[in-house]
């Protein structure tokens, strides 16, 4: 089998000897800043009025990347930073001056969310890569956000779960706002040297005006974050302390749902404990570790009716998941929903069953018992992540018409793993080996998928070669060991004004990483061509703007064959008055779908079809803001296939602490065909005409006590209704034939989906927070599609419901404080 196309060998190597042929360039000099040594360390109060203050170099002279990219800040607005250190924090003050008072955007928000409100921020970049970050930020209503920052082919990634404890102080007068940070050596990893510089910025939003300025210039025509940082000097003889805090935790939950049944109670109760464990092993590497975790207040998920022939994918929301895993998602091997997800067999239990019999228990969930991440990098560049987590054995409950019970193993005992190595290079450049691995104890198969992923810049991080190549295995418990490939390779010019780049992806038949990860089809190779232009100058109405094409090719592997030639264009403005607009198209010629039919070895003859969006929104920092999504899709089906969406969102800020929002989206599809089932008799697949009509409609409220308090509400109503209206068998070749005789079931599908989700957060000591939670839920799914949205919504609140009410108490203890008490 070819794996790599000639014509793609011929651009990959003009690429290579393109980048390696660049000349090294002058940068803009680096501004630098002196970080000044205290005995007493200031009074955190965000006044600015300690003598420590005084006679420290001042960090000014910011440099706007929006609205006006590359102009200075006016001297009336100008921004004033200093950093001093001691043995135990560094601190830093910062004056952002205003002509009055009434410009500072104030909005309050709880931590993690910045609301409509200024705010100041430092990154550092403790190991001075140009490539990893760590970022604290406070808004003027002293909101706390924190995030890391590693590199993706595209720049940086942001990953603001990552959560440090650290204190702020703010204050608002007649010359603007002040600010005051204390952050300890131990939210941050450091190497052990008596001198240190570290990569610095710093980064200043005006809320009012939209307009995002940084004190070491951020070029927006060049690839990267980390890479235009400034450098923070003067720092000695400071040592990485003993990082070891405990989060032990208390919760408990009452749950009611009417079932009303004899010997099944309406009511139950639960109390749980356990603890997260964060152990600094060295200064560069800590492991995080949780014992019988409890998830409980989480978002709940938005499910959906699904017609596609794949899984939906579902956000991550557990913080353990979600804090600190750059590392893991290396390679796009890590999709954590599969920690604690959907027993493997599952279904089994519906399997066999005698008659009289029915299924009284079948957890959703395999119970994690712990998870432990360890991770960090050493002062040569190679970051080191290993992950380890455990499931418990997940077992149904059978019971027969006397009352007699069976159970059905659903999942082993399980024990999921990845290790990655990843090596920071020169230019923004990176290399990673990585493996994940899945092992059940048991009958059921276990798993492996290994390779290694590339990322590299030329000297000026203008041009770029990344790629992977993996491998997966099956293996064990009489399985037949399967073993797959794939890899993806590629570069393009990722600075300046225009930008492009050219892929190629190859995954084999074989090839399966979805025990840990993610992959909704294989055995395809696919080519990819971007293009984008982009203007960043200011011109009439516009401060931005751009133009882009995609083109997307796609094969089948084995045996080769056509899919789908995609064709994607499209254009976008930012305006002088801060708002958005976009609108861009897509066109697909007619294809091969070899997934849609449900059956191996059969095609259905996807028609060619169009779509066009149109998009705009609003200045987010107004009192009232929203916008709309537009969509218009047409189909060459035959039936005059047509579907639209509409979505309508907006938030009104009522006050600095009160804001309600609102989301909903319209999606009819009309004349569509699609898969509907399998006949009960010949297996064949059957196709339907059909129309679709879905309504999503979110509601939002948010109320905030105080930067450490607040009360968060979500609810959100999904309704879907399938109107099956006529029925096709699927040919031979893939085109859709007359239906003349055929034994399946002709059922119509009328979905309604109620979440609610109300949580009361107090943060009340730095890292330890009350929190009370509300959650109810409804799901029904019948073959009545006759009615309207407004019935459907009526008749689901009057659905039976549950109700899960919660408590949680999480207590921050930090090893350091104790210690000095003791001391």
């Amino acid at each position: 089998m070819r794996i790599i196309s000639p014509k793609m060998k011929v651009l990959l190597f003009a690429i290579f000897f393109t980048v390696i042929s660049l000349n090294a360039f002058s940068q803009k000099e680096k501004k630098t800043l002196v970080a000044s040594k205290t005995e007493t360390p200031p009074k955190m109060d965000g006044a600015l009025d300690d003598v420590v203050w005084q006679n420290v170099p001042i960090a000014t002279d910011f440099v706007e990347l929006q609205p006006n990219a590359g102009r200075h800040e006016k001297p009336e607005e100008r921004t004033e930073v200093k950093i001093i250190y001691d043995n135990n924090a560094i601190y830093i003050g910062a004056r952002m001056y205003e002509t009055s008072a009434d410009k500072v955007a104030k909005e309050i928000a709880t931590r993690d969310n910045v609301g409509s409100a200024d705010f100041i921020g430092i990154i550092f970049d403790t190991y001075k890569d140009g490539i990893n970050g760590t970022g604290f930020f406070v808004t003027s209503a002293n909101s706390q956000f924190d995030a890391k920052y590693a590199p993706n082919p595209n720049g940086n990634t942001e990953d603001p779960n990552w959560n440090a404890v650290w204190i702020s102080k703010v204050k608002i007068d007649e010359h603007g706002w002040t600010a005051e940070i204390k952050i300890p050596y131990s939210a941050l990893r450091f190497a052990k040297k008596d001198v240190q510089t570290w990569g610095m910025n710093l980064i200043r939003k005006r809320q009012n005006v939209q307009q995002q300025l940084f004190w070491n210039e951020l070029d927006p025509k060049q690839n990267g974050l980390m890479n235009q940082e400034g450098i923070l000097t003067g720092l000695k003889q400071i040592v990485p302390p003993v990082r070891l805090a405990f989060y032990p935790y208390f919760s408990t939950y009452v749950n009611h749902y009417p079932y009303n049944t004899a010997g099944v109670k309406n009511t139950t109760s639960s109390f749980n404990g356990g603890m997260d464990v964060k152990y600094g092993i060295n200064e560069s590497f800590t492991l995080d570790l949780t014992l019988i975790p409890d998830f409980g207040q989480v978002q709940s998920d938005n499910r959906i009716l699904n017609l596609t022939p794949f899984e939906v994918k579902y956000n991550e929301n557990r913080p353990f998941f979600t804090e600190g895993t750059e590392l893991f998602n290396k390679g796009n091997l890590f999709y954590s929903r599969r920690v604690g997800g959907t027993p493997i067999n599952y279904s089994n239990a519906y399997n066999n069953l005698k008659p009289g019999e029915e299924v009284i228990s079948n957890p959703t969930e395999a119970k994690l018992l712990n998870a432990t991440k360890l991770s960090g990098r050493l002062a040569n560049g190679l970051g080191i992540g290993v992950f380890n987590a455990i499931t418990n054995t997940a077992y149904a409950t059978i019971e027969d018409s006397q009352g007699n019970r069976r159970e059905v193993q659903t999942s082993p005992l399980t024990n999921f793993n990845i290790i990655v190595l990843d090596q920071n290079l020169k230019n923004n450049s990176s290399v990673t080996l990585i493996n994940t691995n899945v092992n059940r104890f048991g009958k059921d198969y276990s798993a492996d998928v290994g390779g290694f992923v590339y990322n590299l810049n030329n000297k000026k991080n203008s041009y770029n070669l990344g790629g992977f190549a993996m491998m997966s295995n099956k293996y064990g418990a009489g399985t037949q060991t399967a073993t797959g490939y794939s890899y993806e390779v590629g570069g393009g010019k990722s600075s300046g004004n225009f930008t492009w780049n050219i892929y190629e992806d190859m995954v084999d038949s074989k090839y399966d990483p979805n025990d840990l990860g993610i992959l909704f089809n294989n055995n395809f190779l696919d080519h990819n061509l971007n293009l984008q232009y982009t203007n960043y100058k200011p011109k009439r109405v516009f401060t931005q703007w751009g133009v882009w094409t995609n083109t997307y090719y796609s094969r089948r592997v084995n045996p080769s064959a056509y899919q789908y030639l995609n064709q994607n264009f499209g254009l976008f403005g930012n305006f002088k008055n801060f708002w958005y607009a976009n609108i861009n198209g897509h066109y697909r010629r007619r294809g091969n779908d070899f997934y849609e039919p449900r059956v191996g070895g059969r095609v259905y003859q996807a028609p060619e079809n169009f779509l066009l969006n149109w998009n705009l929104s609003t200045n987010r920092a107004k009192m009232f803001s929203g916008g709309f999504w537009y969509s218009d899709q047409w189909v060459a089906n035959g039936f005059g296939g047509h579907g639209n969406d509409l979505e309508l969102f907006c938030n009104l800020r009522l006050s600095n602490k009160f804001s309600i929002g609102e989301d909903i989206t319209f999606s009819p599809r009309i004349n569509y065909t699609g898969f509907s089932t399998l006949d009960n008799t010949t297996g064949n697949p059957i196709f339907a005409l059909r129309n679709v009509h879905t309504v999503e409609n979110i509601f939002s409220l948010k109320y905030t006590f105080s930067s450490i308090m607040g009360l968060n509400l979500r609810l959100r109503h999904y309704w879907s209704k399938l109107n099956n209206k006529q029925f096709f068998d699927l040919a031979p070749n893939g085109s859709l034939a007359t239906l003349t005789s055929a034994n399946f079931n002709k059922i119509d599908q009328n979905v309604n989906i109620l979440n609610m989700d109300m949580i009361y957060v107090w943060q009340f000591t730095p890292g330890s927070e009350i929190s009370v939670a509300w959650k109810t839920s409804s799901l029904t799914n019948s073959n009545l599609a006759n009615q309207n949205y407004l019935r459907n919504l009526n008749d689901t609140f009057s659905q039976p419901q549950n109700n899960n009410f919660s408590l949680k108490v999480l207590y921050y203890i930090d090893y350091q404080a104790i210690r000095k008490r003791k001391g």
